[in-house]
């Protein structure tokens, strides 16, 4: 079992910063990937970033060069730093793990962006 714990969202204006942090514990090993899914009222639920355990790193065109994820394997903690938001990154955040064909997910930490 491995259990995720999503934290940092939050209000924020056009234009500002987040960063989300995703604590997991549990059956953690490699390898694996993590990632970051969003969905906002209404809509599918799409992944926004991801990273192997190696640290290969994977972007949706929709966050291309405004979202960053790492992540501290001594700490077992995903991040995702959200720069330049818009209104359309409104959406709850979910923090996802994937192992040899099981897959985890936080409960979601809501991210609204508003003036």
């Amino acid at each position: 079992q491995v259990q995720l714990v999503e934290s940092g969202g939050g209000l924020v204006q056009p234009g500002g910063s987040l960063r989300l942090s995703c604590a997991a514990s549990g059956s953690i090993f490699s390898p694996y990937i993590m990632g970051w899914y969003r969905q906002a009222p209404g809509k599918q639920r799409d992944m926004a970033a991801s990273i192997t355990s190696v640290g290969n790193t994977n972007y949706a065109d929709f966050v291309k060069g405004r979202f960053t994820i790492s992540r501290d394997n001594a700490k077992n903690t995903v991040y995702l730093q959200m720069n330049s938001l818009k209104p359309e990154d409104t959406a709850v955040y979910f923090c996802h793990y994937w192992r040899a064909g099981m897959d985890y997910w936080g409960k979601g930490t809501l991210v609204t962006v508003s003036s």
